[in-house]
């Protein structure tokens, strides 16, 4: 099929692009090419004459409704969104315009198409709306999400991704929209923009710098390989069913002080230091909303469709930290732009 993904050249998008290429379908990869996307992400099938790229704005309705016409999809995988929690806190308007408005646009474009599309190609049209567990909002000690689960969010982003969610749903609904939904666990793995948990271990501790905790890091994550992630996303995409929403976790529930500690044995082997990465870890204030615990309960998706994650957390995570090591010239450049967190006070540390 021809797939419409937005913003393609981020972490998870442009993990898409790659595996759907791969598998043989066409994609039109739709990005504004904002500060954390990249389309080094995407080079490797960026000569492929299954691959087209538009540079737009989701928020732009008559610069994505061209893009529908020019390329006529089959499906949406819409990706496209601001997700950096700390950015969330500093801007959270930036965040309620890409999330909910942008989501908004691209949908009106999807049904403006959708409609008018013949009825063969009408009725194998989908739209898939990829978003997040913190939608859920906070755990305790015990039980994890499922697609039953309140919505609860309490941060600005993950609120502008639960009204995102809310708004396909209300399309889908109302408008009859061909829509799925799926709501993911946290994803690590290559190409990660450097401002996330493990990119931000890996990369400091490489540069000798302190290796900030958020905290007590008792925090509790489920991660999930974003090549994983990729696979559920296409195979919900083609498998899953009209109106249903599917939770994707990786069954790898730790606290956010282990996986750094994960991280720093790791680059003790992989890049040693003149004393262990560990020694360098310093906690640091917490920032405001912080949800405590995350798990995912992937059954649904599992019994319905098949589908399981492949990686071992372990091995996964050696891997993320061998591939940021041997690609110092993709995040260096990245640092060469000055990207750095400045709500954990590293810009100049």
């Amino acid at each position: 099929m021809k797939i419409l993904v937005t913003g393609g050249a981020g972490f998870i998008g442009s993990a898409v692009v790659r595996r759907a290429v791969a598998d043989g379908h066409e994609v039109v990869n739709l990005d504004v090419l904002a500060y954390s996307a990249n389309l080094e992400n995407v080079a490797e099938v960026s000569a492929s004459p299954l691959y087209a790229f538009e540079e737009a704005d989701i928020c732009d309705a008559p610069a994505v409704k061209a893009i529908f016409a020019r390329h006529q999809p089959d499906a949406v995988m819409h990706l496209a969104a601001e997700s950096h929690n700390d950015r969330a806190i500093d801007g959270p308007l930036d965040f309620v315009r890409t999330n909910v408005m942008g989501t908004a646009v691209l949908l009106e474009a999807a049904r403006a198409y959708w409609l008018g599309l013949a009825p063969d190609r009408k009725a194998a049209f989908r739209f898939h709306h990829v978003s997040t567990d913190e939608v859920f909002g906070a755990l305790g000690e015990s039980g994890s999400f499922t697609e039953e689960t309140p919505y609860d969010p309490n941060s600005p982003y993950s609120a502008s991704k639960a009204g995102a969610d809310h708004l396909v749903r209300a399309w889908n609904r109302t408008f009859g929209l061909p829509v799925v939904i799926t709501n993911c666990a946290n994803n690590y793995g290559p190409f990660q923009f450097p401002e996330k948990l493990i990119p931000t271990v890996v990369l400091r501790a490489m540069e000798g710098k302190t290796i900030p905790v958020y905290g007590d890091g008792r925090q509790v994550r489920d991660w999930l390989h974003v090549d994983d992630h990729a696979d559920a996303l296409l195979t919900v995409l083609q498998k899953g069913r009209l109106g249903e929403t599917y939770c994707v976790g990786g069954d790898s529930n730790l606290r956010n002080l282990e996986i750094i500690k994960i991280l720093c044995a790791h680059l003790d082997r992989l890049a040693p230091a003149n004393v262990p990465h560990a020694e360098r870890i310093s906690f640091v204030a917490d920032r405001p909303g912080h949800d405590f615990r995350y798990s995912i309960d992937a059954s649904k998706l599992a019994n319905e469709l098949g589908w399981a994650p492949r990686t071992d957390l372990a091995a996964g995570l050696e891997d993320t930290v061998r591939w940021y090591v041997e690609n110092r010239a993709w995040w260096e450049a990245i640092r060469e732009r000055g990207f750095e967190s400045e709500r954990l006070g590293l810009a100049k540390a």
